[in-house]
């Protein structure tokens, strides 16, 4: 019994590609800093989703906004909490918008 191999290209594990994330950090921004969207509950919750990705992933400009949000908008302490944290590292990478944030919480 013959057995026919696999070609490479079935095998290969698809690339990642970043051009998605990129593309909901850009929508995520454009939502939150649009003048009549950016007000609207349902819109910040739906930025919050499209942020958390990027912001997992180590980019400073998701977790800088996504901590701002998490900061003034949540009501419960635990995501507050997640908020600061995201806020405290986006400052340690240099992001000015999350120092000043920072120093606004903890005055």
């Amino acid at each position: 019994m013959k057995f026919r191999s696999v070609s490479p290209s079935v095998t290969d594990s698809p690339q990642v590609v970043t051009a998605p994330k990129r593309f909901s950090l850009k929508v995520a921004l454009w939502l939150l800093d649009s003048p009549r969207l950016g007000h609207s509950p349902n819109v910040k919750h739906f930025a919050g989703h499209l942020l958390k990705q990027p912001a997992r992933a180590g980019v400073v400009v998701a977790q800088s906004r996504l901590g701002q949000l998490m900061c003034r908008e949540c009501g419960n302490a635990r995501d507050r909490r997640i908020g600061h944290d995201l806020l405290r590292q986006a400052a340690r990478a240099g992001d000015r918008i999350a120092q000043r944030e920072l120093g606004q919480i903890e005055d």
